[in-house]
C-alpha cells in the first residue's frame, strides 16, 4: 500500500469513501448519546472540570467522557480498514489503525472532534457537535481540501428533544435528517443557505470569543459592516451578531441560512498581540472545520483569512482562520472590505 502513495493525486477520485458514511454516523450517534447521557446524569461541577490540560486546549471532563467510545469504535472499524486517526489527546496527534500497522499503510486518514462547542454544552447553554472529515492518505500533506467525506451532529441540550446530523461525499451534495430524540424517528430535510443579497437584517459578525485583542476585532468588524451599510439610522439596527462558542456551529447557522457572513481570524492576530506583550491565545483548528466539505457542498462559500480556499493539514495543532459567506453576493458585498481592514493593520 505504501508504493501508492505518490500516486493518491490521481487515485483520489477513485477511492469510494461511502462505506465508512454508515458506520460513522452510527459513531456519532453512540457519542451523542454517551454525552446527553452524562450531562444529565451528572452535576455542572462534575462535567465542566478540567480533565488536563494539553496544548492545544484545556480537555474537560466532559470531553473525557467521549474518548472511550471513540478509541472502541476505531479499534473495531480496524478489522476492515486501514486508518490514521487524528484527534486530540492521542500520541502525538494521530494512530495508525490497526495497532502495529505503519503509516504509509494507510488508505484514509480520518480526523475527528467529539465534541466541539466544548464550552456550550457543559454549561447547557448552546449545542455541541461532532465533527469528521476523511480523506486520502498522502501523508502528511493530507489538507482539508483533500477531505472527501464529513460528517457532523448535533449534541443537544437535555431540555432539548430534536438533533440534527447533516453529511456530505465530495461531488454529491449534503444530506441532513432530524432526530427525534422522543419518538426515534428521524425526517429528511434539506440544507439552504441565505440567498439574501445583504448583510442588512441579517447575521453578521467577526469571532472574538476569548480575551486579547478583541478591540481590534471589533473595530474590523465595525469597519466592515459600516462600509457595507452606511451609518446606523436612529432607532435602527443593521445587522446583528452571534458569538456562538463552536467552529462547527457557525459553519451549521451559515448552511441553514441563519448566518450570512462569519469570519474568524484569531490566528492573524499574532502579531499585533506581540506588540502588546501578549502571546496568542486559543484558535480554530482543523478539527474543529474537518466537516466543512458538508457547508462547502451545501453552497456555502468558504475561503481562509486571505480570500483564499480554505486550506489546513489534518493535524491537531495547525491554528486555521477562516471566512464563512452564505453565497456570492454575500462575498461581494462583504470580502474587499474586509480585505481592505486586515490590510490597514498589516494583517495581509
Amino acid at each position: 500500500m505504501s508504493q501508492l502513495l505518490p500516486q493518491f493525486g490521481q487515485l483520489h477520485d477513485m477511492i469510494d469513501p461511502s462505506p465508512l458514511l454508515e458506520p460513522l454516523r452510527e459513531l456519532h450517534r453512540s457519542i451523542r448519546d454517551t454525552v446527553l447521557r452524562a450531562t444529565s446524569q451528572q452535576s455542572l461541577d462534575e462535567v465542566s472540570g478540567v480533565h488536563r490540560e494539553q496544548q492545544g486546549d484545556t480537555i474537560y471532563i466532559i470531553d473525557a467522557v467521549s474518548e472511550d467510545v471513540l478509541l472502541g469504535f476505531f479499534q473495531e472499524l480496524s478489522r476492515q480498514h486501514c486508518f490514521v486517526l487524528i484527534a486530540e489527546g492521542l500520541p502525538e496527534g494521530k494512530v495508525v489503525f490497526p495497532r502495529g500497522a505503519s503509516e504509509s499503510d494507510a488508505v484514509w486518514r480520518i480526523i475527528v472532534d467529539p465534541i466541539d462547542g466544548t464550552r456550550e454544552i457543559m454549561y447547557q447553554k448552546r449545542s455541541a457537535w461532532i465533527l469528521t472529515g476523511v480523506a486520502p492518505n498522502r501523508g502528511p500533506a493530507t489538507s482539508l481540501q483533500d477531505v472527501v467525506l464529513a460528517i457532523q451532529t448535533e449534541i443537544p441540550l437535555v431540555k432539548q428533544y430534536l438533533s440534527d446530523q447533516m453529511w456530505a461525499i465530495k461531488g454529491h451534495g449534503s444530506q441532513m435528517i432530524r432526530y427525534n430524540r422522543l419518538t426515534g424517528e428521524s425526517q429528511p430535510l434539506v440544507l439552504t443557505p441565505s440567498r439574501s443579497t445583504t448583510i442588512a437584517h441579517g447575521f453578521a459578525m467577526i469571532s472574538r470569543f476569548f480575551p486579547g485583542a478583541r478591540d481590534e476585532l471589533a473595530a474590523i468588524d465595525e469597519e466592515v459592516v459600516m462600509g457595507a451599510l452606511g451609518p446606523v439610522q436612529p432607532g435602527k439596527a443593521h445587522c446583528f451578531e452571534d458569538q456562538y462558542l463552536s467552529s462547527g456551529g457557525q459553519l451549521y447557522e451559515l448552511m441553514v441560512g441563519h448566518y450570512r457572513f462569519v469570519a474568524d481570524l484569531r490566528p492573524l492576530m499574532q502579531d499585533t498581540l506581540r506588540q502588546r506583550g501578549q502571546p496568542l491565545g486559543l484558535c480554530c483548528h482543523p478539527y474543529d472545520v474537518c466537516a466543512s466539505l458538508i457547508a462547502a457542498e451545501s453552497g456555502v462559500i468558504l475561503t481562509d483569512g486571505f480570500g483564499r480556499p480554505l486550506q489546513a493539514p489534518l493535524t491537531t495543532e495547525a491554528d486555521v482562520a477562516w471566512v464563512g459567506y452564505a453565497n456570492e453576493h454575500i462575498q461581494r458585498q462583504i470580502e474587499p472590505l474586509l480585505k481592505a481592514a486586515l490590510r490597514k493593520r498589516g494583517w495581509i
